[in-house]
């Protein structure tokens, strides 16, 4: 049976608009409001039925039980803390906020000491297109895919416990670590992949001057490598600057891997590149 439950949902895009579609369809709430501060993306949301209705910050705050925060990470930080702010003022003490953001140890830093802190719960869907915005919103984009929750032992447990309940009912699998050990992960498999892909299209864009040659060419190959190039600045330049140090880091190795095959191509060198390409088929063990 649906739950007497209201979430809000601050930030009215991909990750915020799927999750409102399953939650309620799947019966997690009653009610959704939303607060975007596009207010294209706010209408947008209403007319296609991701919330009930749109309402600022503050009244989102205080009607909901559940509060989601899906921004970018530039602003989630600023946004948790008003939210843990109003927590205290007011004397909530059974509402929960939580966020989807892509980096956790900056906000884990800024958020440690406040009087609510035990109320807010870190976490990060893994799960996403190259589309942004509500009318990218989709139903069963985090079905069979991890979700992360950082740094659980700082949470209450009822906190953890229903955001568990809200990621088991998106049919995710929880896998629990640090802010820190998450930063990490991220770097070396999320955010390097869009370096790369961003890369990639730079490259191609510089060298192939014919757009109507990398239509007419583009395979499946490079169009599925390429894909992650279409997502937004918005999203990533503060994701980039705030992992700055483990992406550095896995850079580099990219780029000694890079210089690997550069040299084995240049020296005509067919055992290094099979070589090469055999180590890296190892994936295949991983993901299939």
């Amino acid at each position: 049976m649906e739950k007497k439950r209201t979430v809000g949902i601050v930030g009215l895009g991909l990750i915020g608009g799927s999750m409102a579609v399953d939650l309620r369809a799947r019966g997690y709430a009653s009610c959704f409001i939303g607060t975007d501060k596009n207010p294209l993306n706010a209408e947008a949301a209403c007319r296609l039925g991701l919330v009930d209705r749109v309402a600022s910050l503050e009244e989102c705050i205080e009607e909901c039980d559940v509060i989601v925060v899906s921004v970018p990470v530039s602003a989630a930080a600023g946004i948790l803390h008003t939210v843990l702010d109003t927590f205290n003022e007011k004397g909530f003490t059974d509402k929960i906020v939580m966020d989807v953001c892509s980096t956790k140890s900056q906000i884990a830093e800024r958020l440690k000491y406040h009087p609510c802190r035990k109320r807010y719960v870190a976490s990060h869907p893994m799960a996403g297109t190259e589309h942004s915005g509500p009318w990218a919103a989709m139903p069963g984009l985090f079905d069979g895919r991890a979700c992360i929750i950082a740094d659980r032992e700082e949470s209450d447990a009822s906190a953890v416990r229903a955001v568990e309940e809200l990621y088991k009912t998106l049919n995710m699998r929880i896998v629990y670590m640090t802010s820190d050990s998450h930063d990490v992960h991220t770097a070396y498999v999320s955010h390097l992949s869009h370096v790369s892909s961003f890369a990639l299209a730079l490259t191609v864009l510089d060298k192939e001057r014919d757009e109507k040659h990398i239509f007419d060419l583009a395979s499946g190959g490079f169009s599925s490598t390429v894909r992650l190039a279409k997502s937004g600045a918005d999203m990533w330049v503060p994701i980039f600057t705030q992992n700055r140090d483990n992406l550095l880091r896995v850079m580099d190795t990219y780029i000694e891997k890079m210089q690997e095959f550069r040299k084995a191509v240049e020296d005509f060198d067919e055992e290094k590149i099979r070589a090469l390409i055999d180590e890296a088929n190892r994936i295949k063990k991983i993901i299939r």
